[in-house]
């Protein structure tokens, strides 16, 4: 891996936003008989530590312009790095302009991401922090990395060295060369990619073109099944604050996540960050088999327990109050496979312990962050692209109930209606959900014909659904299901309305004596 073209002298330029390890790298290189060039505070970094470091202003002939905006644009530098080593033309170029050929790039880039999501970054603080050189160097080696290495994580400075040492082992170099060309190119994208999303108006959800960054977290163990292969990448948006999310949840205990797990956890994580008033829901394949409300948790729990005690075995416990001792001690007497929460004391955690298998998640305040959280867009793969939306956020100070019923509803059902309308929107469509006490007590989920998603929430249920509610996320197409309804015990129906049949359904619900409250928006979750 040394310097070709004739030129005997090893050259490398280096300069990082991110100094990790920087210094012992570039004793490494001059160890190795390279001249090492850098600039601002990566040169003074390096003098500083003793080493002798040349300035670029060296290679270019030119001073730093601009306060620094123009450093490395230059043929002295893009000319040693670009000349193909086994073009005479392009090495006789560089001899006549006396340009040295550049061996190797090490740069990472301005923290744009970490400055923007900074309180009170304004404009021209974003502007300043767009790197240019430095895009412009990396891109450069990148494309020439057959005789130009270019390292831009300090992760990768052991590897170079290495290689450095033992060229016979790595044949030419040529794939760590191109290994780390591919690393490069993903990094200027993921750069300009942030870039892009500060500068882009928080109104304009579909651009004509769009990239996403993401950051790998970690490899899984296998994806939805053993034969497929998984990771779990994080997606960074510039200037956000931090909102709870499994990516920035604390593992307190437990096996490594799986990739259902993953899921899992973050449907349980959205059921009951829904919700304001203290909230236990247990999930299984993403749907909330128990959800209940109650300003004390352990009757939360319980109720949400026998929402389906049958479906919640293996499942995942969400809560959005700190979990303490007597809550612990409940969780702990049926197997579940993760427990999510803002916290757990100290003494909820030792009960944990004697489940050393079981997850423990703690994720943080739950109401932070919740309006960025509500407009980032939602993506779902299908073969050969994407589809994109706005989340189904609904606020409870938006939710519009009108009464289309001769009998309007009790307080009792006004308030269980409207915690069955947040818990539907949950549920895969087509969604059928029964509550009482501010708990679900039968849920129907996924069914092609609603009527058969009633009668699967009513089996649930069994005697509990004689005086409950009932939501529904989208309109009867017919009177069948709030007929069969009616005839289980439920009292009164929450839908968003709109069938060619609501005149029918309404009329149906008046001869039952059920109270019927249109919405005039629907929470399909396919």
């Amino acid at each position: 891996m040394s310097s070709e073209g004739g030129n005997s002298t090893k050259r490398a330029i280096i300069s990082v936003s991110d100094k990790s390890g920087v210094v012992e790298f570039a004793r490494g290189l001059i160890e190795r008989g390279f001249e090492v060039y850098s600039t601002g505070g990566t040169k003074t970094a390096l003098t500083d530590s003793g080493l002798t470091v040349h300035s670029v202003s060296d290679l270019t002939g030119f001073p730093e312009i601009l306060g620094g905006r123009v450093k490395t644009l230059h043929p002295g530098v893009h000319g040693g790095i670009l000349a193909k080593r086994e073009d005479e033309g392009h090495m006789q170029e560089l001899s006549q302009q006396q340009i040295g050929p550049i061996d190797l790039v090490a740069v990472n880039l301005y923290p744009f991401v970490k400055t923007v999501s900074q309180p009170g970054v304004d404009l021209d603080t974003a502007l300043e922090n767009i790197d240019i050189g430095g895009p412009t160097m990396i891109r450069a080696a990148a494309k020439n990395f057959k005789s130009v290495l270019v390292v831009v994580d300090p992760l990768d400075y052991h590897e170079v060295l290495q290689a450095l040492d033992k060229p016979e082992e790595h044949s030419s170099g040529l794939e760590l060369r191109q290994k780390l060309a591919v690393k490069a190119f993903q990094h200027t994208a993921s750069y300009d990619t942030a870039i892009a999303q500060f500068l882009r108006s928080p109104g304009d959800h579909f651009p004509p073109e769009v990239t996403l960054s993401l950051s790998k977290v970690q490899d899984l163990r296998y994806g939805e099944n053993p034969h497929q292969i998984a990771a779990f990448y994080e997606w960074k948006t510039p200037g956000e604050s931090k909102f709870s999310s499994l990516i920035n949840a604390r593992q307190l205990q437990g096996k490594e996540l799986s990739y259902n797990n993953i899921l899992d956890a973050d449907a349980a994580l959205a059921v009951v960050r829904d919700f304001s008033a203290p909230t236990v829901a247990i999930i299984k394949h993403t749907n909330p088999c128990g959800l209940s409300s109650h300003v004390d948790l352990s009757v939360a729990y319980e109720r949400a327990l026998a929402g389906d005690p049958i479906s919640a075995f293996g499942g995942i416990v969400a809560v959005n109050r700190t979990i303490e001792i007597g809550l612990a001690q409940q969780i702990t007497a049926t197997f579940f496979e993760v427990v999510v929460a803002p916290d757990f004391t100290p003494e909820a955690i030792e009960i944990f312990k004697k489940k050393k298998s079981l997850r423990l998640l703690a994720v943080g305040d739950m109401t932070q962050g919740m309006d960025q959280l509500n407009m980032r867009l939602e993506y779902r793969a299908v073969t050969g692209g994407f589809l994109v939306q706005t989340r189904d956020a609904l606020p409870e100070r938006d939710l519009q109930m009108t009464v289309m019923s001769q009998r309007e509803p009790t307080l009792e059902e006004v308030t269980n209606l409207q915690f069955a309308w947040r818990a539907v929107k949950h549920i895969k469509s087509n969604a059928i959900v029964l509550v009482k006490n501010h708990a679900i007590v039968g849920m129907g989920a996924g069914q092609p014909s609603r009527v058969d998603s009633v009668k699967i929430a009513l089996n649930k249920a069994g005697v509990r659904a004689k005086g409950s509610v009932l939501a529904s996320d989208a309109f009867f197409p017919k009177v069948d299901g709030v007929e069969t309804a009616a005839l289980g015990g439920v009292t009164a129906i929450i839908q968003p309305g709109g069938s060619i049949s609501d005149t029918d359904v309404i009329e149906t619900a008046i001869q039952h004596n059920l109270a019927m409250v249109f919405t005039g928006r629907r929470h399909f979750k396919h």
